[in-house]
C-alpha cells in the first residue's frame, strides 16, 4: 500500500528515522496522527495485530526522535505493538506484507532491518537482553543508549523480574518502558503527574538527589527526613515503591499520548545514569473507536472494513480443535467439579472463553507465566484435584524444566493440552509448533497422543484426564476439524494405533492430522495407512506385525522429523533388529518462517502432492 503525499503529506515525507528527527517537534502531533491512520488503513487490507501498535504510536514517534537509532537501540517487548516502529524504519512501503509468506515478520526480526535488536515472538525477554547488552557498552563505551519497551501483560512474567532484580544489582545504564494499557491507574494521569515527571526526570532533581544523599550521609535524622520527603514525591504515583526497591529510579505514570511530554521526559530521562524505569499510560486501539471498546476482539484482525468498523463474520462451518477442546472442558468440568483448567494468558486462542464464564471457580488465566502454569498445576494435582493445563505448543518451551522436574519426576497426573501443534502459519518461526513431539518424547513418565481428528482429540483428552499414573499430552493443530461426527466419550487403549487402510508393500504410519492427506496417498499407492495415534508408548506389537508383510515404512508427522515420532519409530526398530527400510517424513532441520498453512505445507511437502512426491523419490533410489 502506497503513503501518498495528499493522504500522508508529512508520514509520506517521513520514510527514515532521520528524516523524522528533522521535523520540528511542533509537527509530531500531526505526523502522529497520519502514523495511526495509515496503520488502521493498512492493516486492514492486510490483517494482523491492530489494537496494540494503535496504542503505542506517540510512544513510537517519541522515541525515534529523541534517540540516535539504530546507534541507540530500541527493544519491543512484544513485538505486536512493533508496526508503527517498522513503518518509521524504511518499512512504510512494505507494511501491508506484512506476516504473508516473503513478507515482513510479524514481529521484529534481526534478519530483516538493523533498527530489530532482538527477534521476538514471545514475551518477556526485553529487560534481560537489554542488561545484556548494557554489560558490553560498558566494555565498548561508544555512547550506546539501551531503551527495553514492555508492555504490561509481559512485566507480569517471572523473567522480568529475575532481569529487573540483577540491574538493581549491578546497575547498567538502562531504560525500561512500562506500556501500561489496562488504565488500571489513569486517574494519576493528567497534568500534575506529567509535570512531577518532568521534575523527577530532570538534571536539577537528578543531582540533588544524589549529592544530597552523599551531603547527609553523617546525619541520620535529616537523611530519613530526606528520604521520607522524596519517597512521598513518589508515593502520588503509587507503582513507583515497587520499582525503585528493585533499584530503579521511577518515574511516571505519565500519559503515553501526549508525544510532546514524552519527548521532553526522554530527553531529560537519555541523560540519566543507571537504570531508569518510565510508566506510561496508554489506551491500546487508541483512536479508532472499535478497538478502544474491545481492544481483545481487535488485537489481531483479518481484513476488514475501517469505515464500517466491524470484523468480517466466521463463515467456517467446522468448528476449531481450540472450540472441540473448550467444549470437552465444560463437558468434563460438569461431571467433575475437582476439574481445574490453567492458561497462561491464552484464554481466547485455547477456547477457553465459554469454560472461564461457567466455571469461574475451577479456571486459573495465570497471565504470562508459563512456568507457574504448570508447577501450579503439580501442587493442585498434589492437593487431589485434576488439573488441566491448556498451553501453544511454542509457549510450552518456556516451560521445559518445570514439565520435567515439578510434573513428570514426581508422576503427577497432569493433562497438557497442547495447542498449536504443528504449523501455525503468518506468526511465523516463533510460534510454529514445531518441537513438541521432540522435547517431551524424551521425557519418562511421559504419555504423548497426537489424534487425527476432532473426535478422537476428545477421546484423547478424556483417556489422559482419566490416567492418573503420571503426565499426559495430547497434542492438536491451529485450524478446523474434518467435520467428522462426534462420538460419546471413551477411554482409549493406552498405546494401541489403528489400520485404517490394508495394502501392500508399503505401510504409512500416521501422527496427527495429516491423516486425510496420507489416506489419498495411500489410496493412489494401494499402500497401508496406519492412525498410530500414540507417540508414546507406541504400539510396537503392531509395528512388528506391520513389518512381517510389508517392505518399507514411512512415518508422517507435522513436526520435526530430528527426534520426533518417526525417530520413535527407528529407534524401535534398531533396537529390535527387524529388517526394514524407514522414510521419515516432517518438518526439516530449520526454523520453518511464516505464510499460510496451506503455503507452508506446500514448500515443504506435507500436503497430497508432496507427500506423494517425496514417497516416489524414495522408492525409486
Amino acid at each position: 500500500m502506497n503513503c501518498n503525499y495528499t493522504e500522508y503529506p508529512l508520514l509520506s515525507l517521513t520514510t527514515t528515522v532521520q528524516e523524522l528527527r528533522a521535523l520540528p517537534v511542533e509537527m509530531l502531533s500531526s505526523l502522529c496522527y497520519e502514523l495511526r491512520q495509515y496503520l488502521l488503513k493498512s492493516v486492514s487490507h492486510s490483517s494482523g495485530h491492530l489494537a496494540s501498535g494503535l496504542g503505542v504510536v506517540e510512544l513510537t514517534v517519541a522515541l525515534h526522535y529523541v534517540y540516535n537509532t539504530p546507534l541507540d537501540y530500541l527493544i519491543w517487548d512484544v513485538g505486536h505493538q512493533a508496526y508503527p516502529h517498522k513503518i518509521l524504519t524504511g518499512r512504510q512501503h512494505l507494511i501491508s506484507s506484512i506476516r504473508q509468506k516473503n513478507g515482513l515478520h510479524s514481529f521484529p526480526c534481526r534478519d530483516e532491518s538493523e533498527y530489530d535488536v532482538l527477534t521476538v515472538g514471545h514475551s518477556s525477554t526485553s529487560i534481560s537482553a537489554g542488561i545484556g547488552i548494557a554489560i558490553t557498552e560498558k566494555y565498548k563505551n561508544n555512547g550506546r543508549h539501551i531503551v527495553c519497551i514492555i508492555g504490561d501483560g509481559a512485566i507480569t512474567a517471572g523473567m522480568a523480574f529475575e532481569a529487573m532484580n540483577h540491574a538493581g544489582d549491578i546497575k547498567p545504564n538502562i531504560l525500561v518502558i512500562l506500556n501500561d494499557n489496562e488504565m488500571s491507574i489513569s486517574k494519576n494521569v493528567g497534568a500534575i503527574n506529567n509535570r512531577l515527571a518532568r521534575i523527577l526526570s530532570g538534571k536539577t532533581y537528578s543531582v540533588f538527589r544524589e549529592s544530597g544523599k552523599k551531603a547527609l550521609d553523617k546525619l541520620p535524622p535529616i537523611k530519613t527526613l530526606f528520604r521520607r520527603t522524596e519517597e512521598y514525591l513518589k508515593s502520588i504515583t503509587t507503582a513507583g515503591v515497587l520499582f525503585e526497591e528493585m533499584g530503579f529510579n521511577y518515574i511516571g505514570p505519565i500519559d503515553g499520548h501526549d508525544v510532546l511530554n514524552l519527548v521532553n521526559t526522554l530527553k531529560n530521562m537519555r541523560k540519566l545514569k543507571g537504570p531508569q524505569f518510565l510508566h506510561i499510560v496508554t489506551k491500546k486501539g487508541k483512536g479508532y473507536d472499535p478497538a478502544e471498546k474491545d481492544p481483545v476482539k481487535w488485537h489481531a484482525v483479518p481484513k476488514f472494513d475501517p469505515i464500517s468498523g466491524t470484523l468480517p463474520k466466521h463463515t467456517e462451518s467446522l468448528p476449531s480443535y481450540s472450540k472441540i477442546f473448550g467444549n470437552w472442558l465444560c463437558e468434563m468440568a460438569s461431571q467433575d467439579p475437582k476439574l481445574i483448567a490453567i492458561t497462561p494468558a491464552m484464554s481466547e486462542g485455547s477456547g477457553m472463553v465459554n469454560f472461564s464464564r461457567k466455571y469461574p471457580k475451577q479456571y486459573f488465566d495465570v497471565a504470562i507465566a508459563e512456568q507457574h502454569a504448570v508447577t501450579l498445576a503439580s501442587g493442585i494435582a498434589i492437593g487431589g484435584y485434576h488439573p488441566v493445563v491448556a498451553i501453544y505448543s511454542t509457549f510450552l518451551q518456556r516451560a521445559y524444566d518445570q514439565v520435567i522436574h515439578d510434573v513428570a519426576i514426581q508422576k503427577l497426573p497432569v493433562l497438557f493440552a497442547i495447542d498449536r501443534g504443528g504449523i501455525v502459519g503468518a506468526d511465523g518461526p516463533t510460534h510454529q509448533g514445531a518441537f513438541d513431539i521432540a522435547f517431551l518424547r524424551c521425557i519418562p513418565n511421559m504419555i504423548i497422543m497426537t489424534p487425527s481428528d476432532e473426535d478422537e482429540c476428545r477421546h484423547m483428552l478424556y483417556t489422559g484426564y482419566k490416567y492418573k499414573k503420571g503426565p499426559t499430552a495430547v497434542r492438536y493443530p491451529r485450524g478446523s476439524g474434518t467435520g467428522i461426527a462426534l462420538t460419546s466419550l471413551a477411554i482409549i487403549p493406552l498405546g494401541k494405533g489403528v489400520v485404517k487402510r490394508q495394502g501392500k508393500k508399503l505401510a504409512i504410519l500416521n501422527f496427527g492430522t495429516l491423516l486425510v492427506e496420507a489416506l489419498h496417498v495411500a489410496e493412489k499407492l494401494n499402500t497401508t495407512l496406519v492412525d498410530m495415534r500414540f507417540v508414546k508408548p507406541l504400539d510396537e506389537e503392531l509395528i512388528c506385525k506391520l513389518v512381517k508383510n510389508h517392505e518399507d515404512f514411512v512415518t508422517l508427522e507435522e513436526g520435526c522429523i530430528k527426534g520426533g515420532a518417526g525417530s520413535g519409530v527407528n529407534e524401535f526398530i534398531m533396537k529390535k533388529r527387524l529388517k526394514i527400510s524407514v522414510l521419515n517424513i516432517g518438518l526439516p532441520d530449520k526454523f520453518i518462517p511464516q505464510g499460510s498453512q496451506k503455503e507452508i505445507r506446500k514448500d515443504y511437502k506435507l500436503d497430497f502432492y508432496g507427500i506423494k512426491q517425496q514417497i516416489d523419490e524414495w522408492l525409486k533410489r
